[in-house]
């Protein structure tokens, strides 16, 4: 199985963390939030990868062709100019890198990449940019037995973004939700490969939901655990605290 991460938005209100890569290379104990991500579906046994990648591409192209030396022991021969590596601790992942365009909007993005995905019944798709302690193998086998387009986490949090409102016959979206804690979007998706008959003309992810929800075609898999949107500095430092008091909740492996 594969999963599709959407890495190519500038995070201006995490500026000047972003002034030279983009916000899912922001450092969480001195890993990218996208290495994160990578880290809680590989221990779930998935580590195919697709970045669709933009604003700042060629950050996230270069951490990961010098992943492998960099975090292995080596030794450096510098009169042959020859350098073997001792004890690799690289991770076991397969990583395309697709620059889907530095303006291009979300949907679009993963329209970019439909020819990676070809022959795969379903795939998972991430944000860039959350962090949760979510089953990934429990969401898989939640969108199986649902049979839907979709599948989405949605969490508890305070009302900053589309609230949905889940009832058994159907999902209702408030997009000026109240002040009190409802079910939001939280950036973990299961997607059927069928899904690219559906972005024609939409540009934007969040629309496509809309419109599946319009023809029952969406679903959603409640998670009560810990979710967390890095969106402001304010983020980071508390993300950075739970790393490294070993309290991240994340860390599934």
């Amino acid at each position: 199985m594969k999963v599709v991460i959407l890495a190519g938005g500038k995070g201006q209100r995490l500026f000047p963390e972003t002034e030279d890569k983009p916000k899912p290379m922001v450092e969480i104990g001195g890993k990218p939030v996208i290495w994160h991500i990578m880290k809680i579906y590989s221990s779930f046994g998935i580590r195919d990868f697709i970045i669709c990648a933009g604003y700042r591409s060629f950050a996230i192209k270069e951490y990961f062709s010098d992943y492998y030396l960099v975090n292995a022991d080596v030794i450096i021969d510098v009169k042959n100019n020859k350098i073997k590596t001792l004890l690799p601790k690289a991770e076991p992942w397969r990583i395309t890198i697709v620059d889907t365009g530095e303006n291009t909007d979300t949907a679009e993005r993963i329209k970019m990449v439909e020819s990676f995905l070809r022959g795969e019944e379903i795939f998972c798709l991430s944000y860039g940019d959350t962090l949760a302690d979510v089953n990934i193998k429990e969401e898989i086998e939640y969108h199986r037995k649902l049979g839907k387009l979709v599948t989405a986490l949605v969490v508890r949090h305070p009302a900053r973004y589309v609230e949905w409102k889940i009832t058994r016959e159907k999902i209702e979206f408030i997009k000026k939700p109240s002040e009190e804690l409802g079910w939001f979007c939280g950036g973990f998706f299961v997607v059927s490969g069928k899904i690219f008959n559906y972005l024609k003309n939409i540009s934007n992810w969040n629309e496509v939901l809309f419109k599946l929800n319009e023809i029952n075609q969406l679903g959603a898999y409640k998670h009560r655990g810990f979710w967390f949107s890095l969106e402001t500095l304010k983020d980071k430092f508390y993300l950075e605290e739970l790393w490294n008091t070993g309290k991240a909740p994340w860390k599934l492996w």
